[in-house]
């Protein structure tokens, strides 16, 4: 039996729906283990463009079962927002493919009313969110103060659990930001608008999971942002509020005993962001805004214009070594196409030394670049299937940056479709 996650190298917005999408062909089931609704999982097939921020992105193969496991920020609001988007497109979306984990905890309206006050009160400090509620839901959760997906089948118990939770709540948003707080009417309104319409789905997915194990079912496990925003590891404060690393897959999916064979870790052939904090490989000016353009890099949650660079060899070596990568998957290297020379973050320079090490995060604001450039290919390559078909000068850049990470490069993407890649 093989089990896999795939995972985010760098700043999340790596490629990593693609990888999925194209992977559950041999997967039996996909688990997404952590984070929200506030990330997007760009995914291209036959039955459209889709960004998904909570659906795990096997969802669109047959016979495939796809777990919102216990460590997903469950949001049924936007989570049913989304099935229904995706199911008005023709994707079958049933109990038997799609099942939400009992032990997730739901991700209630104040929580992204309480974003969205927070980040207006620290103004020009403010960590990036989304306004999608994550920290606040990260925070109760950690507090014990949320409610659990499967108390949606103890209705009267929820209602008496809810109804300490809005005190409890009130008191903050009323007195702490002098805003409207939530009445009990309110909330058992959204109550039956949203939890009970994904209610069917929620079921106990560990025990799902253990039977599936022991049957020699292959489980892929799906992240969300990339190592660097990792709560642990990554830039602090300004990372998500979960733990994105692959060592967390089978904790958040609800199996910890469970062996991960294999790890492939997401790369963007370029850098990207989206949100504060530093980025030491930063572009601007025209230069940034033909990279964006020719990316189209837009955030798929928010639509905010991501950050841009070149790749950053630096990060991502330490993201491969955060993340415990067994091979890597480099992906948009077409969208470099119209680059004479490629340039590279190859190292960065500190208290003026040339580093390889990637710094504390409070040292990050002082880390610059030192930029090399390789020579560019100049020609369309999204129609390349087979690796000897690239130019050699793409050849030669996948073969610098694969010795540099210190990690095999097992696949290459050429464009956004299913079937734009190449297999080393």
């Amino acid at each position: 039996m093989s089990n896999c996650a795939i995972v985010g190298i760098n700043w999340g917005d790596e490629g990593k729906g693609r990888m999925v999408d194209l992977l559950t062909q041999n997967y039996d089931i996909v688990v997404r283990y952590q984070g929200g609704g506030n990330a997007g999982h760009t995914v291209i097939n036959q039955y459209g463009k889709f960004a998904l921020h909570l659906l795990p992105s096997g969802i669109f193969r047959p016979g495939v079962v796809n777990i919102l496991g216990n460590g997903v920020a469950l949001d049924p609001e936007n989570l049913w927002k989304e099935m229904e988007t995706v199911a008005g497109q023709g994707v079958s979306l049933t109990p038997e493919n799609l099942m939400i984990s009992d032990r997730a905890s739901l991700l209630l309206p104040w929580h992204r009313q309480l974003d969205e006050l927070e980040e207006l009160r620290l103004k020009d400090k403010k960590y990036g969110s989304t306004k999608q509620g994550i920290a606040p839901f990260y925070s109760d959760k950690y507090q014990k103060k949320t409610i659990l997906a499967g108390e949606l089948m103890y209705p009267e118990k929820l209602k008496e659990h809810l109804k300490d939770l809005l005190e409890w709540k009130n008191l903050t948003i009323t007195r702490v930001y002098g805003a409207d707080g939530w009445t009990m009417e309110q909330l058992m309104d959204w109550v039956d608008n949203y939890c009970e319409k994904i209610k069917p789905f929620v079921r106990d997915t560990g025990s799902f999971l253990r039977k599936a194990q022991k049957a020699g079912k292959q489980i892929l496990f799906e992240a969300q942002l990339g190592a660097l925003r990792d709560l642990d590891l990554g830039i602090y404060p300004y990372t998500t509020s979960s733990n994105t690393i692959a060592a967390y897959a089978p904790v958040g999916a609800g199996i910890p005993g469970v062996k991960i064979d294999e790890v492939v870790g997401v790369v963007k052939a370029y850098s990207t962001c989206v949100g504060e904090g530093p980025f030491t490989c930063e572009w601007f000016g025209p230069e940034a805004e033909a990279l964006r353009e020719a990316g189209g890099e837009y955030g798929a949650k928010t639509g905010r214009p991501r950050r841009v660079g070149p790749i950053d060899l630096v990060a991502t070596r330490y993201g491969v070594e955060a993340q415990g990568a067994t091979c890597v998957a480099l992906t948009k290297l077409d969208v470099l196409s119209y680059m004479k020379q490629i340039p590279i973050c190859a190292h960065y320079l500190l208290n003026g030394e040339q580093t390889d090490e990637f710094p504390f995060p409070l040292a990050l604001n002082d880390a610059r670049p030192v930029v090399e450039y390789m020579e560019g290919w100049g020609t369309d390559i999204s129609g390349v299937r087979r690796w000897e078909d690239l130019p050699r000068q793409a050849r030669d850049y996948v073969e610098y940056v694969e010795k540099a990470i210190g990690c095999p490069i097992r696949y290459v993407s050429v464009g956004p479709e299913r079937d734009s890649m190449i297999v080393r």
